[in-house]
């Protein structure tokens, strides 16, 4: 057995380099082009990172004041951003002049604006000719700070705001506004809180930033690793374990990592020749990879950037969010799972041998501590610590806890043991005891290299580590600012109110009209702009108009939460699919589809939100008049749809559907997932009293099952 293991791991496709690369230049194309500096500017780049993640591990401990943090934030982004991403390609892995000139400009600007003070903010109305010069001078430089780290689309679409809110008297209506010269646009944009350096910026300064931070500190103690071995040991040797272990893995990664293309690559490079060798086509491998790695941004603790600002705009803390999150972010990977047993049917997938050096226990024993951190986010949370907080503890904790193994170890083993021993007397006998841990780390580290020149290597690693933490935020950092000038512009015009009434007119006062409407409308800006800059548009545009037709604004904004997430697989910016396709060799395009097949069916269930009385039972809220017993009847419902749905969208149930089998189950579906939709469209067009027809969809679901289980001989002796 051993020996054929060997062999078939020997002829098995393994993902090659210019695989690799090609996936990597989608991760880039989503993150920018980055330089590769070495010698003084490589250290400068390091040290100024290193620096931004200190000061924000320090405001998460200690309170700074809501300007200054938000200023200094933006300085150290715009910094980074014009080092590390050159001007174009061609100028990559060499820092120009006109990039130190961009960064000196930049700071020097924010300096102006927190050496101003309060007489600075207070001319936000009259703001002077030098207020007016320097803030155009800003804006311009954000916006190409955004080009380099997201692309054209972003700036672009920022422009045309502005244009709007400039031309306002010369367009048509019901566009028509007062319009604002130049003057009064910037001292709003640029000078007070409603703008750049709005909700948006706050929240890349506080949380963004500290889970990126933490994220850093899980991928360089090696919990990436461990999740992806974990889930192989945990679904290995089965012959559906391949899809089972993507499905897996993708929350256990994607859960700390909140990006869906880098969960793409990390798991496809591991998982796809797994997947070949279970019988996996190549573009529906791709796709399963894609949709498995579009799960990182719906899954809790980190949900990717868009879910702090759902907290922020609507007042809630982030564990609420989280807590929202927990049915739907099931529902997705059921979805999934429902998926994946039907492709192992399909393909007759064959169980694959995978690496048993170590069993599941072993492993478990040895680095399941990289588990403890990712619960406690959440169990801090619960006890009352804000989510800043909350999140620097964990970073703490993963540190001091990847010395458990010295492959592992994110600095000298003996320093983190002595901090460990140290805590608990620090916090008995210091007012600010972090600050001492902090000190005394930072001495033992520089005594430990001085006296044992080995532990140089562990060193280098928790430095690559604190500056990976804050360059992980430029993307997100820059999108956030870029989309407070939309925001900006949106407060100052009334655009949100007019665009909601639009959308209300067009839709006839209907609520189903309105939310297809309103789902169109993200997806089609979420083709456009990344994630965070979709939500962030469209919840102040489009969320009015559900809002105003008596949906809860939590699931107004979850709704659009979920399209923007969509557009992750939808081309002509589906970089999740079209990496995933450049790693199996698949067709980009037959990718993106099969991914929109793996996604559909749960991306179904935001309609439950907003359509139906009782679907803010899926956001863990109790429905009105209603019991926590909805909450539970809610969500077997839309499972057992989704599982009809997935027989549906794969033609496959216990064998291949015939044509009449396969509308069925997706009848079955429906009536399961919008019971209620369905049963007022009914009893509208009929004008009778319709009964609740989710007990027909399990009926036809469950006569769908018998008829295909006592025709299975019959269907195996026809093939024979």
């Amino acid at each position: 057995m051993a020996e054929e293991a060997t062999g078939a791991a020997g002829d098995a496709p393994t993902v090659s380099q210019e695989q690799l690369r090609k996936a990597e230049a989608y991760v880039e194309a989503e993150e920018g082009v980055v330089n590769r500096l070495a010698g003084f500017a490589g250290i400068s780049v390091t040290a100024i990172a290193v620096a931004m993640t200190l000061f924000h591990l320090y405001a998460a401990y200690d309170i700074v004041p809501t300007q200054p943090l938000r200023y200094t934030h933006v300085a150290f982004v715009m910094v980074l951003c014009f080092l590390s991403f050159p001007f174009s390609e061609r100028f990559r892995n060499h820092i120009r002049w006109w990039d130190v000139i961009a960064a000196a400009l930049s700071v020097a600007i924010l300096v102006y604006a927190i050496w101003g003070g309060e007489d600075f903010t207070d001319r936000a109305t009259s703001p002077t000719h030098l207020d007016v010069v320097l803030g155009v001078i800003f804006i311009v430089l954000l916006l190409e700070a955004t080009r380099r780290t997201t692309g054209w689309i972003m700036p672009f679409v920022a422009i045309l705001f502005i244009a709007y809110a400039m031309l306002g008297p010369h367009l048509p209506p019901p566009w028509t506004h007062r319009g604002y010269d130049l003057s009064r646009l910037v001292g709003h944009l640029f000078i007070t809180l409603e703008g750049i350096f709005g909700v948006a910026v706050d929240v890349s300064a506080t949380l963004i930033i500290m889970f990126t931070i933490y994220g850093a500190f899980l991928q360089h103690s090696g919990a990436g690793k461990f999740f992806i071995d974990f889930s192989l040991a945990l679904m290995g040797g089965k012959p559906n374990s391949a899809g089972r272990t993507v499905v897996l893995a993708s929350f256990l990664l994607g859960g700390p990592s909140g990006s869906g293309v880098a969960t793409t690559v990390t798991i496809g490079a591991v998982a796809y020749p797994m997947m070949a060798r279970a019988g996996f086509e190549k573009n529906a491998a791709g796709g399963l990879l894609a949709a498995g790695g579009l799960g990182a941004i719906l899954s809790p603790p980190v949900l990717g950037a868009a879910a702090f600002l759902i907290a922020e705009f609507l007042k809630i803390s982030y564990l609420d969010v989280i807590w929202m999150a927990t049915i739907p972010t099931c529902l997705y990977y059921l979805s999934l799972l429902f998926m994946v047993e039907l492709d192992a049917k399909r393909f007759g997938a064959a169980a694959v041998p995978y690496d048993t050096s170590l069993s599941l226990w072993q492993m478990t024993q040895r680095y399941g501590f990289h588990f403890t951190s990712l619960i406690a986010v959440i169990v801090f949370m619960l006890v009352g610590y804000s989510p800043m907080l909350s999140v620097f503890y964990s970073t703490i904790m993963c540190f001091v806890l990847s010395g458990l193994t010295p492959e592992t170890a994110l600095a000298p083993r003996p320093v983190l043991f002595l901090l460990l021993l140290a805590a608990v007397p620090a916090f008995l006998l210091f007012d600010d005891p972090v600050m001492v841990l902090f000190a005394l780390a930072f001495v033992a580290i520089i005594g430990m290299n001085y006296l044992r020149p080995e532990t140089l290597t562990t060193s280098k690693k928790l430095v690559r580590t604190l500056a990976d933490g804050s360059l992980g935020v430029l993307n997100a950092a820059t999108t956030c600012a870029s989309a407070g000038i939309i925001v900006g512009v949106v407060t100052l015009t009334g655009l949100g109110l007019k665009f909601s009434s639009i959308v209300l007119d067009y839709a006839g006062g209907s609520l189903l009209l309105t939310a297809i409407y309103t789902a169109l409308v993200v997806w089609i800006v979420g083709l456009a702009v990344p994630v965070t800059a979709s939500y962030i548009i469209c919840a102040v545009i489009a969320a009015p108009a559900l809002t105003k037709l008596g949906v809860p604004d939590y699931a107004a904004h979850m709704f659009i939460f979920y399209y923007a997430v969509l557009s992750e697989v939808s081309p002509p910016t589906a970089l999740s699919p079209f990496a995933a396709a450049a790693i199996t060799g698949g067709d980009p395009y037959r990718t993106t589809m099969q991914a929109w097949k793996y996604t559909l069916p749960a991306f179904l269930v935001p309609f439950v939100f907003v359509l139906d009385p009782l679907g803010v039972g899926l956001l863990m809220k109790i429905p009105k008049d209603g019991s926590a017993w909805d909450i539970v009847l809610i969500t077997l419902k839309a499972a057992a749809g989704l599982g009809a749905l997935a027989c549906a969208a794969q033609n496959w149930a216990l064998r291949q559907n015939t044509a009449v089998e396969r509308v069925l189950w997706l009848l079955a579906g429906l009536l399961l997932v919008f019971p209620s939709l369905l049963e007022a469209a009914a009893e509208t067009m009929s004008g009778y009293d319709v009964p609740h027809p989710a007990p027909f969809g399990l009926a036809i679901a469950a006569a769908l099952l018998l008829k295909q289980y006592y025709t299975l001989p019959v269907t195996h002796a026809a093939a024979e």
